[in-house]
């Protein structure tokens, strides 16, 4: 399977691909290129709707350009722990940025939120995240800002005094339920605009509907991150030795079906 950054052809043959339909797994096997590669392509340059081959090319040569000259000469990447391949984390970053853009997160929100969540400690200083991320302490404070409102990162102060901003289990919990607070207020909302416009209106009708769909959801989402919690949490580490295990998508869906949606004893908080 090829490496390195994709040609110009082969990015024309990205185009095709979306223009035809097709999934990224699909346009991965033609080009012979692993899956990630292509969506990363897709979602850093546009979308699968407003991908160009020509404009995802000449701005891959700017960034390529921008990196070179941000890196001195002669520096070399800083060694990774646990022996991994440096350009491999280097790439998976990049691929786990453009997958969170895609749920409607900036660029530079999606890049912090990504480096805390790889990083092995699950938290880093704002000096650790500009030196890593080779951006202005102002666009990691503002990113900070905006993940914290959203419930996806916390902060605390260290031994040194210094604040760390961190991402742990809990943190997606909140998050999803933060989620489902805004829903609920959005179905609020819908169900007064209801009363205004009338009930039995063809508008009023409308906004009921929505009201009933995001209420289900909304409900649907915090029972779930509820259950999750509890069935999903990794177990401490048995005395005998074995290692820790968290239960699979499948064990956790049986679990809660006969639970009755509730975790059973032995699933309990560790």
């Amino acid at each position: 399977m090829p490496g390195g950054r994709l040609t110009q052809q082969e990015r024309q043959q990205v185009a095709l691909g979306l223009a035809d339909g097709l999934a990224y797994a699909e346009i991965a096997r033609r080009l012979d290129r692993p899956t990630s590669t292509i969506t990363r392509e897709v979602m850093r340059n546009g979308g699968p709707t407003a991908y160009r081959a020509d404009l995802a090319h000449r701005a891959t040569e700017r960034r390529a350009h921008r990196r070179r000259q941000t890196v001195p000469q002669g520096a070399e990447a800083p060694p990774q722990p646990h022996g991994r391949d440096a350009e491999a984390v280097r790439e998976y970053e990049e691929t786990f940025t453009t997958v969170i853009m895609a749920s409607g997160m900036s660029r530079m929100m999606s890049r912090v939120l990504a480096c805390l969540c790889i990083s092995d400690a699950g938290s880093l200083t704002a000096a650790e995240l500009v030196q890593r991320l080779q951006v202005s302490p102002a666009s990691v404070s503002k990113a900070i800002a905006f993940l914290e409102s959203q419930g996806l990162v916390r902060r605390e102060r260290d031994e040194r005094r210094r604040e760390r901003y961190i991402v742990d289990d809990d943190i997606w919990y909140q998050s999803m339920m933060a989620s489902a607070r805004s829903t609920a207020q959005l179905v609020e909302t819908t169900r007064e605009g209801v009363r205004v416009l009338g009930p039995g209106t063809p508008a009023a009708t409308r906004l009921e509907n929505i009201a009933r769909f995001l209420d289900f959801v909304s409900e649907s989402i915090a029972r779930a991150a509820e259950q999750a919690r509890d069935i999903l949490h990794v177990k401490p580490e048995p005395a005998s030795g074995q290692p820790a295990r968290t239960a699979s998508g499948d064990e956790a869906v049986e679990a809660a079906r006969t639970s009755g949606g509730e975790p059973s004893e032995s699933d309990g908080e560790g």
